[in-house]
């Protein structure tokens, strides 16, 4: 009698920045079962070098850029990957991502192939917006995982994706960070000119058009006028660095706005923060509110897809529509005003979190969703796990264990 062994699963994505998805990633790399599963993960060298630090040393580590139609080799190292790692399933996580990986995947014959949708992909355009692509990529990918309910109507509305090849899983964060309040580091608010008594809003994300830092740095000048000694610090890193930093300049704003750049530990901006703000234009279940209110700071979002499901108006923080410098800055000033709202949005925002975004969640609804594909697959006389097949011959210039 054949003793089961463990399924493959390779995590895969082309995106070069580390983000709110690559968190997620690196949540199902360090989570996932080891008794069911081994773990790979391929990414291009700058991301890799960003997470490795992170990464349990049983990841196997592949450095690899695929993310043009001219990338022919790495096309191929990848599809030799996937063969000598005899990898049952693909996992690749957004669009441009698994419009890659997906039909390599299904060319190497692996048994299960998903995509994670991160979020509304708003900056489609034309033909771009009809989802032609997108709707042929679906051939080859056996199940889709939304990551909220605005999100998985995207992809049935918009995308017109099979409704049974969608399934919602929340992104989750490691709760244990928060389980004590985190003095404030004032060595940390010093360096930044930051008084003990100044109000500080952080945001943090990504540099990048998506997260409206344009819009918040629109509303500060209403918000200074009224709360002169207001700080604002923005964390992360992005291609939109320098368009920020001269917004920052033309604004007249460089004593109230600090740019801090990418923190390996958010907990300390957050224990320093007096709330924190998300003015996104779009957002498939943002994990920055989810942690900041874990960390128990309210929250100022834009309504926005999934953001709705975390920042729920007037409940777990205050939701204002996008784009809006003057109603960001309205809600802004209305957090700064009254402590006592601040302090039960916060408390009722952690609460909140608490229970439905854990990252053992997360992680265990994704092994049920990779083991019930799986077994539909293999009812169907699809996929056989390619952990039951001849092992493949070992593939030259192909890293073994895990690599920088």
């Amino acid at each position: 009698m054949r003793t089961r062994q463990r399924l493959s699963v390779l995590q895969f994505t082309n995106a070069d920045v580390r983000g709110g998805a690559e968190e997620q990633i690196l949540g199902l790399l360090r989570g996932l079962d080891r008794a069911r599963f081994t773990v790979h993960f391929v990414c291009p060298p700058c991301l890799a070098k960003l997470m490795k630090p992170d990464l349990p040393e049983d990841v196997e580590l592949i450095p690899l850029d695929l993310g043009k139609v001219s990338h022919v080799s790495a096309a191929v190292r990848l599809a030799l990957v996937l063969r000598s790692r005899r990898i049952d399933i693909l996992h690749s996580h957004m669009f441009m991502s698994s419009l890659f990986a997906s039909p390599i995947g299904w060319l190497c014959r692996t048994p299960v192939i998903l995509e994670t949708a991160h979020g509304r992909e708003a900056w489609r355009r034309g033909w771009k917006a009809s989802f032609f692509i997108d709707r042929m990529i679906s051939r080859f990918v056996d199940h889709y995982i939304a990551v909220s309910r605005a999100n998985a109507l995207y992809l049935r509305d918009s995308k017109r994706y099979d409704p049974s090849k969608i399934t919602v899983i929340e992104p989750g964060s490691n709760f244990g960070r928060f389980e004590t309040a985190r003095p404030p580091d004032a060595a940390l608010r010093e360096s930044q000119g930051i008084a003990a008594d100044d109000p500080l809003i952080v945001m943090v994300g990504r540099l990048e058009p998506q997260k409206g830092h344009s819009v918040l740095l629109n509303a500060l000048p209403r918000v200074l006028a009224e709360f002169p000694c207001t700080k604002v610090a923005l964390v992360g890193d992005g291609s939109c660095r320098g368009a920020i930093q001269a917004q920052i300049s033309n604004l007249g704003l460089e004593s109230a706005v600090k740019l801090v750049g990418y923190a390996p530990d958010m907990r300390d901006w957050l224990a320093l923060a007096t709330f924190t703000v998300l003015p996104s234009f779009h957002e498939g279940l943002p994990v920055t509110p989810i942690e900041s209110l874990a960390a128990g700071k309210a929250v100022v979002a834009t309504a926005v897809d999934g953001t709705t499901e975390v920042v729920i108006d007037g409940r777990t923080g205050l939701t204002v529509p996008p784009g809006d410098p003057a109603a960001l800055a309205e809600a802004i000033c209305h957090m700064l005003s009254d402590s006592g709202l601040r302090d039960k949005l916060a408390r009722d925002g952690r609460e909140w979190v608490l229970g439905n975004y854990s990252m053992s969640r997360m992680v265990r609804r994704n092994e049920d969703l990779y083991q019930a594909v799986l077994k539909r697959r293999a009812t169907a006389g699809i996929g056989t796990p390619l952990a039951t097949r001849p092992a493949a011959m070992p593939v030259a210039g192909a890293s073994q264990g895990r690599k920088s």
